[in-house]
């Protein structure tokens, strides 16, 4: 290629994002202007995608770990014939576009991730590392690579900062993840300055400890040598850094190389000046030569062929081995095995029981040899959360030369690294064909709440697997019982959080998370045993399903109480009840596992497990009151623990801090008296 061409090319990149940040009068130049070889050498010489059909399986995936710099990634979506227009560009970080100030899935064609939250598309690309060698080595046969495709990745100074990267980073070079390759933009410059005010390591060596094959690219303009670095990493068996030092906000006459090219637009004068120092014209805005487009449409074409010859493969494949086919195609389309629920245990009445999380890791156990995408792990904590898949293996590399790998194992041993297990779950569920799931205990939550978070708004089936849910927790004391994660779950929008009641609602619970595949769930779970509930004397856990649901009424007649709960607190107001029924009253029992499936039952159902008409309720669970007063009313009363918890034996911390079945029994009477027209 003649050199003023490819710098063509390349300008073509850079003043398109220029342009459209200039016009948004927001946005950030720098890394768009800086990275734009880097991004043009990965995108002309590598990246294996069709722009057509942005969900071609086995397409090469392109992260922009920096979302900041999402006008570089729609510049070449657009370029390259992704179903994005040019008005769009135009349209950039405005109400209702598809080009939103950071990279948002579902959203935008061609997006893979949800980025601009540091370090999270960092370990979304380790994820999809994962799911990549997974597949391939459970799928593959001799002679047909269906699954054969490659991690690429613009990575930036402060995604290297954040922890959740160096925690994805250490996890990838222990599985030697071959297919992942991420280009460093080695700018030096971050928000408030040069880099070296808080970031001196040498980050080449700090990979290579990690055990990542590290290259290093002087000069960020020379294509040549970064598609020979980018061209070596593809031969090395371990995943690949390249450091390529580029200048920020490259071509700005005054702003070039410093802090003020990072976050805000370059300025009339400054882009003018640019324009002219690079030779590209200033008129009209949103110039893409006709050379330069048609270069870049050729990967429709070239998109188009490289398909239609793994379709090619895929037919053959699908004759030569059927039923590897159809489960591949079925898992890839997010498609459930027809009879899986049959798999689901029903547990017998016991009044000893079992703790949530035992019987949490009994149905995941039930269900996997039928649902073969059901894939994950723990951050350090399989004995204690109950997640290992007993009939498979640890995911894990080969050990020595002549070894072979277990990548087909559905066992991760994250290490404890909540946050980037988390955003690596989700990296997971980007790819598709997989149910993942992620566990710890439920006070870790804290630790993994950006990507639980990124879950939700990308719509994600990411299945969180919380347990130690409560200060039943006991003797390990305050540090480790939660009290404030459960309402810190609830009010992330559009995700489910349950906490069941016994092994049973278990059962329910983990079919929602299974049938919810754009959505992700938390299941809330016990330490310590709980009763499973005679369901031949109460309601079937089925409720689960609508959130809350009415588990007995007591007494006979119209209840004149409702005592609620979640989780362990629900066999609590069960003897509470009882209490009350010995006391001449009539009560209605509320099991409400998910505040968030009830409130989106219509109102007639609401109506029928809240009556209206009684306004005497109670609510209990061990954790913060925040937001049980909408299901309680004004005159209700809730029984919460606002504090931390205490060191001792779990049920000597319930009893001193009241959730005793004779506090709950004076509450509801306090709200009985309340409640009743006076003289009655």
């Amino acid at each position: 290629m003649q050199d003023e061409f490819q710098k063509k090319l390349i300008n073509t990149i850079r003043f398109l994002a220029a342009d459209a940040i200039q016009q948004a009068n927001s946005g950030h130049p720098g890394l768009p202007m800086g990275a734009a070889p880097s991004a043009f050498t990965i995108w002309t010489r590598h990246l294996r995608h069709n722009p057509a059909n942005p969900t071609w399986p086995n397409r090469d995936r392109f992260i922009l770990s920096g979302g900041h710099g999402s006008m570089l990634l729609y510049a070449l979506l657009y370029l390259t014939g992704y179903d994005l227009s040019l008005e769009e560009i135009k349209n950039f970080r405005q109400w209702g576009s598809r080009t939103p100030g950071h990279p948002e899935f579902g959203l935008t064609p061609g997006v893979e991730t949800t980025t601009g939250p540091l370090g999270q598309g960092f370990a979304n690309g380790v994820g999809m590392a994962i799911a990549e060698a997974h597949l391939a080595k459970v799928y593959n046969r001799p002679g047909f690579d269906i699954i054969n495709h490659y991690i690429y990745g613009i990575v930036t100074d402060g995604d290297l900062m954040e922890g959740v990267a160096s925690e994805a980073a250490s996890l990838a070079g222990t599985l030697r993840l071959g297919k992942l390759i991420y280009l460093y933009d080695d700018n030096h410059i971050s928000i408030e300055g040069p880099t070296e005010l808080a970031f001196t390591e040498d980050r080449a060596k700090r990979f290579e400890a990690y055990g990542w094959h590290v290259q290093s690219v002087p000069d960020g303009l020379d294509v040549e040598v970064i598609d020979r670095a980018i061209s070596a990493a593809k031969q090395d068996p371990r995943p690949s850094l390249i450091c390529v030092r580029n200048i920020i906000g490259y071509g700005l006459p005054t702003k070039a190389g410093k802090a003020s090219s990072h976050g805000e637009p370059p300025g009339e004068a400054e882009l003018a000046g640019a324009k002219d120092a690079l030779g590209w014209p200033q008129e009209p805005r949103f110039y893409v030569p006709e050379d330069a487009l048609a270069f870049y449409r050729q990967a429709q074409k070239k998109g188009a062929d490289l398909e239609a010859a793994w379709k090619l493969k895929w037919a053959a494949y699908s004759q030569a081995y059927p039923e590897l086919a159809a489960e591949l195609e079925r898992r890839l389309n997010g498609q459930l095995p027809s009879g899986w629920e049959e798999s689901l245990p029903e547990f017998p009445a016991d009044a000893k029981g079992m703790a949530t999380r035992v019987s949490s890791g009994k149905v995941l156990n039930a269900l996997a040899p039928k649902l073969p995408e059901l894939f994950g792990g723990s951050a350090d904590l399989a004995p204690s959360t109950k997640t290992w898949i007993d009939s498979s293996k640890a995911f894990f590399p080969a050990l020595k030369p002549g070894e072979e790998d277990s990548y087909e194992g559905r066992n991760v041993h994250f290490g404890v690294r909540e946050h980037s297990m988390g955003a690596i779950i989700n990296g997971l569920a980007y790819n598709g064909g997989f149910i993942p799931f992620g566990s710890t205990f439920l006070v870790f939550s804290d630790y993994m709440r950006p990507a639980i978070r990124i879950s939700a708004l990308s719509h994600l089936g990411s299945v969180w697997v919380f347990t130690h849910d409560s200060i039943g927790v006991g003797e390990d004391g305050p540090t480790h019982q939660p009290v404030e994660q459960l309402a810190a779950l609830r009010c992330i929008p559009n995700l489910i959080t349950l906490r069941p009641a016994d092994a049973n609602e278990v059962v329910q619970a983990w079919k929602i998370a299974i049938e919810n595949r754009h959505r992700p769930t938390a299941l809330v779970l016990t330490r310590q045993n709980l009763p499973t509930l005679d369901r031949s004397q109460f309601a079937s856990a089925e409720g689960v399903q609508r959130g809350a649901y009415v588990l007995a009424d007591l007494g006979g007649g119209q209840p004149e109480v409702i005592l609620m709960a979640s989780g362990s607190e629900v066999s609590l107001i069960v003897e509470a009840g009882q209490r009350l029924v010995e006391l001449g009253r009539s009560v209605r029992l509320v099991s409400f596992p998910s505040w968030e499936l009830f409130a989106e039952q219509d109102q007639a159902y609401q109506d029928s497990v809240l009556l209206p008409e009684v306004r005497a309720r109670v609510a209990v669970e061990a954790g913060v009151a925040q937001g049980w007063r909408q299901w309680v009313g004004e005159q209700g009363r809730i029984l919460a623990i606002d504090h931390f918890g205490a060191s001792a034996p779990g049920e000597v911390v319930f009893k001193m801090f009241g959730f005793t079945p004779e506090r709950v029994s004076e509450l509801a009477l306090e709200a009985l008296a309340v409640s009743q027209p006076v003289g009655k």
